[in-house]
């Protein structure tokens, strides 16, 4: 499935989640997809995105780590459903959203949270945050891609 689809779906489910585990479960959804799109395009992607793109893998894993899994279903982990990733922009303006979704998801529920949950919390909310400015980073790198193309075409 294409990584902007998957982005609205976990944008979504985020905002219909509801509990605190729900919540969870929906972020720890959205840091492992954004791992997976941060792989896909450090293999795969624009050269010039390819540092950021790592390190947005390596964030995303690390928000991942700090929260518990949820029991999923193989087929229900929207990471594992990437096939597609046309519009490198697009979805990475879409994961930007995403991302800042999730630090306002997390922000609610460490609000409320007992000592372990808000600790979770606070690492998961730095994780997005770092995994956002990453996604920032490579949106200003393609926005200076596409302002060189016209000059390199002149030349």
């Amino acid at each position: 499935m294409d990584a902007v689809r998957l982005i609205l779906a976990s944008r979504r489910a985020l905002a219909g989640s509801g509990e605190a585990p729900a919540i969870l479960a929906e972020v720890w959804q959205a840091q492992a997809l954004s791992q997976a799109i941060g792989s896909r395009l450090a293999v795969s992607g624009p050269p010039e995105l390819r540092g950021e793109a790592l390190g947005l893998t390596e964030l995303a894993g690390r928000g991942c780590g700090v929260l518990d899994a949820p029991d999923l279903d193989p087929g229900d982990l929207l990471a594992a459903q990437l096939t597609e990733l046309d519009d490198a922009h697009h979805a990475l303006l879409c994961l930007h959203a995403l991302l800042g979704e999730v630090g306002i998801a997390l922000l609610g529920i460490a609000s409320t949270a007992g000592d372990t949950t808000y600790w979770q919390c606070m690492e998961a909310i730095d994780a997005a945050d770092e995994s956002r400015d990453r996604v920032r980073e490579m949106l200003r790198k393609l926005a200076a891609r596409d302002e060189a193309l016209p000059e390199a075409e002149l030349g």
